[in-house]
C-alpha cells in the first residue's frame, strides 16, 4: 500500500508550475507543520522567508535524529516526511515565512500555523493540528462547551494580520485541530481575504459549536471546505458537522487511523474508501447523542473530570498514558463517580479507545 512517502518519490520531480496543488500536497503541507521549527522559520514580524530544504536542513543540524526516531509521539514522523519533500524538485523551493508557535497551559490554547508559498500566484496557510501535549488535546474537548476557544480566536487574528496583502489564491489547512482552526479561520477572517481562498482543507479535524455550522459566514464559505477521514474517523467526528466527507482507507486499526502518515495514496489522489467502519458510526452516533444530551456546565464537568484522571498518573503528553491510568488515579475517583452513568460510560470509552491504542504508535 502507497503513502505520503511513496506519492513523493513518485511525484517528486514535478514541480507546482507542471502539476497543480493537490488533496496530497495539502496533507503534507499539514503534516510539516507538526515540526518543531522554532527559530528556523521566521516570525510574523520578520517579513523574512526560508526555502523547505533550508528549515529541513538547520532542523537536522538542531536535532538528534536517533531522539526523533525514539518518540512515542504519534506525529513523530512528521520531520522525517519534511526531509524526503525536502529533497524533492516539488517541495524543496517552497518558501516558509510567519510562523508562531504558543503552547500556554494557564488558558489552554496551543496554537501553531505558518505561511508556505508555493509560487508567485498560491499560498498555502498550514495550521498545526493538535500535538502530543495533554494541553492540546484539552482544548479541543474544550471546544464542546466553549466557542470559540482561545486557538480559534488566534487563527482569526492571524490570518486578519497576515494574509490581507497576499497575493494570488489561498489555500488553508491542518490536520487534526488544524482542519478545525483553517475552517474558523476561514468562515470569520475579512471579506477581503475570504474572496481570496481557493480551498479549505480539513485533515479529520473535530467539528464546531452548533451556533457556528448554521451561521450565515459559515454557510457562505461552506462550498470551499474540503473534509478528508479515515475510514475510522473519531476525532474528525467529534461535535456538529457536515456529512460531506472523502474517506480514505488506513494501513492503521482503530483511533490510531487519525495518523495521517497511515492514510493510502494511489497516484495523485487518496484511495478512497465508501464509508465510515462501522465501529465509527457506532462511537460517533453515542458521543453525537451523548453531548447532545447534557448541557455546557455538565459537558465542563466532564473535561474537566477526563483530563483529571489523565493528569493524575503523572501523564503531560498523549503518549505517556498507559492502561495503569485507572490505578494512579484514585484521587479524582469521588470527583469521576459524582458524574451521571451515562457520562461515566463515555469517560470509560474514551479511556479505554486512549489506552488501548495510543500504545500501539510505533514499532509494532
Amino acid at each position: 500500500m502507497a503513502n505520503l512517502i511513496d506519492y513523493l518519490n513518485w511525484r517528486g520531480d514535478l514541480t507546482f508550475d507542471k502539476v497543480p496543488f493537490n488533496d496530497i500536497d495539502n496533507l503534507i503541507l499539514a503534516e510539516i507543520s507538526y515540526v518543531n521549527l522554532t527559530d528556523i522559520v521566521p516570525s510574523v514580524k520578520s517579513g523574512e522567508s526560508v526555502t523547505l530544504e533550508e528549515a529541513s536542513c538547520i532542523f537536522f543540524e538542531m536535532n538528534d535524529e536517533e531522539e526523533l526516531k525514539n518518540s512515542k509521539s504519534f506525529i513523530w514522523q512528521a520531520p522525517f516526511l519534511m526531509r524526503e519533500a525536502a529533497k524533492t524538485e516539488r517541495f524543496r523551493n517552497l518558501l516558509l515565512s510567519n510562523y508562531v508557535d504558543n503552547i500556554d497551559e494557564i488558558i489552554e490554547m496551543q496554537f501553531g500555523v505558518f505561511h508556505i508559498k508555493l509560487d508567485d500566484k498560491n499560498t498555502y496557510i498550514a495550521f498545526r493540528g493538535t500535538d502530543d501535549s495533554l494541553v492540546g488535546w484539552k482544548e479541543d474537548f474544550n471546544m464542546s462547551f466553549i466557542s470559540p476557544v482561545p486557538s480559534q480566536k488566534g487563527a482569526v487574528e492571524y490570518m486578519n494580520k497576515t494574509a490581507d496583502k497576499l497575493r494570488g489564491n489561498i489555500y488553508v489547512g491542518g490536520h487534526s485541530k488544524g482542519g478545525n482552526l483553517a475552517i474558523y479561520s476561514s468562515v470569520y477572517c475579512h471579506n477581503k481575504i475570504k474572496r481570496k481562498i481557493k480551498c479549505i482543507y480539513n485533515n479529520d479535524g473535530p467539528g464546531f459549536d452548533k451556533s457556528v455550522i448554521e451561521s450565515e459566514e459559515y454557510l457562505q464559505m461552506k462550498p470551499k471546505i474540503k473534509s478528508i477521514v479515515p475510514q475510522h474517523s473519531i476525532v474528525g467526528m467529534l461535535l456538529e458537522h457536515d456529512d460531506d466527507y472523502i474517506i480514505v482507507e488506513s494501513s492503521e486499526q482503530g483511533i490510531m487511523q487519525h495518523d495521517a502518515m497511515s492514510w493510502q495514496v494511489m497516484g495523485a489522489g487518496f484511495k478512497k474508501a465508501s464509508k465510515l467502519s462501522s465501529a465509527s458510526i457506532r462511537l460517533n452516533k453515542a458521543l453525537s447523542r451523548w453531548i447532545n444530551s447534557i448541557d455546557k456546565e455538565q459537558r465542563s464537568e466532564f473535561v474537566d473530570t477526563l483530563f483529571n484522571i489523565i493528569t493524575a498518573s503523572g501523564a503531560k503528553y498523549l503518549s505517556e498514558i498507559n492502561s495503569d491510568i485507572f490505578k494512579s488515579a484514585k484521587s479524582v475517583f469521588m470527583q469521576y463517580t459524582s458524574l451521571d452513568r451515562e457520562s461515566r460510560n463515555m469517560i470509560r470509552r474514551l479511556l479505554i479507545s486512549l489506552t488501548g491504542e495510543i500504545g500501539k504508535t510505533r514499532h509494532k
